[in-house]
C-alpha cells in the first residue's frame, strides 16, 4: 500500500507505510495530514463512488466455508500449511512463494486431498436445475464446508457463470451441444487446468473447447491440447478416480460430452485469426482482466466488438470493474452490461492491494453484450 498522493502532489511522501486513510471512504491511504488535503482536489470525485464500494465488504466476505474466518486471520502460506497443501499439487501457485517457483511449466493433476473433500469422480445425482451459489455446489457434489477446493474451483464455476448469464436466451442444443470458450488471460490456471474438467459435470452432455491463450503461456507449451476424460485425482491410492473415464463405472448416466483444452501464447488480437479460422467462439470469457490498467485490451476489444460474440470479464474489486465498463463502453459505444457480484468468486481475500477496498479473485462480472 502506497500514499494516494504519491506521485501526483510535488512533495515527496514520508516514510514508512501510510496509516492516515480518508475518514469517509477509507479506500485510500496517505503519509501524512498535508498529502490527504493535496489530494483532495484527486480523490473527492471517487470518494463517494469508493464509500459505496466499501459498503459492499461484509456481502462479499459473506461465505459458506468453515474456513472462511481462518483465510481471513491468516496469510495463504499459513492456511495453505495448516491444510497440508502448500507448494503441493495444484496448490502451489495460490500463495507469493508462486513467484519463486517457475513459470506455470507444467499442470499437476492432484488434489491433493482425500475423496470426500475434493469432486474427483463424477457426481453422485445428475445436476437438474442450474448453481446458483458455492453453498449449491457443494451440496450437489456432497461436499463438506471445510472441504477448500473452492480456492481453485472458483475458475471453472465462473465460466459456468458466464455461460448461465450469457447464453441462457440461446440453448446449447440449438449449436449442436457444441460448446467453443475462448478464456484469455489465463495466468496460474495454467498449471491447474485439470480443475476444468468439472465443466463436464456442470454440463452434462456438452462437447467442450476451451482455448486458453495468453502471454503467459509458456513457449514450451504453446499448442499444447490437454483431452480431459477424468477429474483431478485425490490423494487416495485406491480411489477409482485413478482409473481413466468409463462410462460403465459412473454413477451419473448423462457424462457424455468431452472437454478438450488448448494452450496458445501470445495477446488475443494477435493471434485471433489462426484460433477463429475454422470456428468462432460461442463466448469469450477474460478473469480478472484488468482492462483499464492495459492499454493491450483495445484492439481485443475491437476485435471482439467486431465478431459479436458474447463476452465476459471478471475484476478482483469493484473500482477495477466500474473502469473497464468505460472503457468497454467507449469501443462499444453503448453502455455495457451491469457489473454484479460473481457468486462464484474466490473465498480469499486479496492482500497488497493499491485501494483499500474488498477485493476477491473473480470478485465482480461484467460484459460487453449477452445473446
Amino acid at each position: 500500500m502506497e500514499c494516494a498522493a504519491k506521485g501526483i502532489v510535488s512533495t515527496p511522501c514520508e516514510p514508512g507505510p501510510p496509516t492516515r486513510r480518508c475518514g469517509m471512504c477509507g479506500a485510500v491511504s496517505y503519509c501524512s495530514p498535508s498529502h490527504q488535503k493535496l489530494h483532495w482536489g484527486y480523490h473527492k470525485e471517487e470518494c463517494g463512488r469508493f464509500q459505496e464500494q466499501m459498503r459492499k465488504a461484509p456481502l462479499l466476505s459473506d461465505f459458506p466455508f468453515t474456513f472462511s474466518d481462518q483465510l481471513s486471520l491468516q496469510e495463504n502460506c499459513a492456511f495453505l500449511e495448516s491444510m497440508g497443501l502448500h507448494l503441493r499439487g495444484m496448490w502451489k501457485y495460490e500463495c507469493s512463494c508462486r513467484f519463486k517457483l517457475p513459470s506455470f511449466d507444467q499442470s499437476s493433476d492432484s488434489w491433493c486431498l482425500p475423496s470426500l473433500l475434493c469432486p474427483c469422480t463424477d457426481p453422485e445425482t445428475d445436476l437438474k436445475n442450474s448453481i446458483k451459489s458455492w453453498k449449491e455446489y457443494y451440496d450437489w457434489r456432497c461436499l463438506p464446508l471445510h472441504s477448500p477446493v473452492s480456492v481453485l474451483l472458483h475458475w471453472p464455476l465462473t465460466v459456468y457463470h458466464s455461460i448461465q448469464l450469457c447464453l441462457s436466451r440461446t440453448p446449447l442444443s440449438e449449436a449442436g451441444n457444441k460448446l467453443n470458450i475462448h478464456y484469455l488471460g489465463p495466468e496460474r490456471e495454467i498449471s491447474q487446468i485439470l480443475v476444468f474438467s468439472e465443466l463436464r459435470a456442470l454440463l452434462p452432455g456438452v462437447s467442450i473447447h476451451i482455448e486458453f491463450v495468453g502471454p503467459a503461456v509458456p513457449l514450451s507449451r504453446d499448442g499444447e491440447t490437454r483431452n480431459f476424460n477424468k477429474y483431478a485425482h485425490c490423494s487416495e491410492a485406491d480411489c477409482s478416480c485413478k482409473s481413466s473415464y468409463d462410462n460403465s463405472s459412473q454413477n451419473s448416466s448423462s457424462l457424455k460430452g468431452t472437454l478438450t483444452l488448448k494452450l496458445r501464447k501470445g495477446l488475443y488480437h494477435e493471434v485471433y485469426s489462426d484460433i477463429t479460422r475454422d470456428t468462432k467462439p460461442n463466448i469469450i470469457v477474460a478473469p480478472n482482466a484488468g482492462i483499464a490498467a492495459y492499454p493491450t485490451w483495445l484492439p481485443t476489444l475491437e476485435i471482439i466488438k467486431r465478431m459479436g460474440v458474447p463476452a465476459v470479464f471478471t475484476d478482483y474489486c469493484e473500482e477495477a470493474a466500474y473502469l473497464a465498463s468505460h472503457c468497454i463502453g467507449s469501443i462499444l459505444g453503448r453502455a455495457p452490461e451491469p457489473i454484479q457480484v460473481n457468486p462464484f468468486r474466490q473465498p480469499v481475500p486479496v492482500e497488497e492491494t493499491a485501494l483499500n477496498l474488498p477485493c476477491y479473485s473473480n470478485c465482480f462480472i461484467f460484459g460487453s453484450q449477452t445473446c
